[in-house]
């Protein structure tokens, strides 16, 4: 049970590190395609602040507290955070793909774990994380294409 508790909190460090980096992409891009990317960032970052909840949650269902700090939260993440400030689309996109990537191995750890366990709920809310993030991979990796 302690692999999954520990699975679980990465994939919360993770989701919201995520999150936070896709709201200041949000905030943050420029350029032609302003807004076509201010809203495809809003859509992403929405969709990961929706995740968050759910998955401190499902730590207090396996009895284990949530965190109580975003340092707290950071020890378990394995998601980098930009070193310097991202202007071009292209290296957002890159830097989103990196990311996502991180989180269908993060789920899928948790989504295996959690089946091993017996821990329906959470099983299930890892498999439609990876929904998610299958559609999000392949909206980014489209997105990339022809992106100077």
């Amino acid at each position: 049970m302690e692999e999954l508790i520990i699975a679980t909190r990465l994939a919360l460090g993770n989701t919201f590190a995520m999150y936070f980096k896709t709201q200041s992409y949000h905030w943050n891009v420029e350029g032609i395609m302003f807004s076509q990317y201010h809203d495809f960032f809003g859509d992403l970052y929405a969709d990961l602040y929706g995740a968050v909840d759910p998955l401190a949650e499902e730590l207090r269902a396996l009895d284990v507290y949530a965190p109580i700090s975003v340092m707290d939260m950071y020890k378990y993440k394995t998601i980098e955070e930009n070193a310097y400030n991202i202007v071009l689309i292209r290296d957002m996109l890159l830097s989103l793909e990196r990311d996502n990537d991180e989180m269908i191995t993060t789920m899928n750890k948790v989504f295996d774990l959690a089946s091993a366990q017996r821990q329906q709920g959470l099983a299930n809310f890892a498999a439609d994380r990876l929904d998610k993030h299958t559609k999000h991979g392949w909206q980014i990796r489209a997105s990339l294409k022809n992106i100077g």
